[in-house]
C-alpha cells in the first residue's frame, strides 16, 4: 500500500467541526503532491499543533480546519490559497 494511502486511511473516518478529513487531504495533495503531502502529515512537527505532526493532531481529534491552517502557516502558504 502506498504511504500516502496508508496515512490517509488512518484518518478517513474523522470529520471535525466543519472541514472533512477528505477535504484536508485534497488540499494537502493539491498543495504538496500526494507523496510529499503524506510526508508532511507524518513527519513535520508544527508548534501551533502542540509540537505534533498534522497526522498526530488529526488522530487526537483536533479540528481539521485548524490543522490545515497550521500547515498553511508553517509553510507560508499565501492567505488567498488557504480557502
Amino acid at each position: 500500500m502506498p504511504v500516502a494511502m496508508a496515512v490517509r486511511l488512518s484518518s478517513v473516518r474523522h470529520t471535525v467541526r466543519g472541514m472533512r478529513v477528505t477535504d484536508f487531504w485534497e488540499r494537502m495533495e493539491g498543495r504538496f503532491g500526494p507523496a510529499y503531502a503524506a510526508s508532511v502529515a507524518r513527519d513535520q512537527v508544527i508548534g501551533r499543533l502542540g509540537d505534533r505532526t498534522p497526522q498526530q493532531a488529526l488522530d487526537a481529534g483536533e479540528d481539521v480546519r485548524e490543522v490545515w491552517l497550521a500547515v498553511c502557516e508553517h509553510f507560508q502558504v499565501p492567505v488567498a490559497e488557504r480557502h
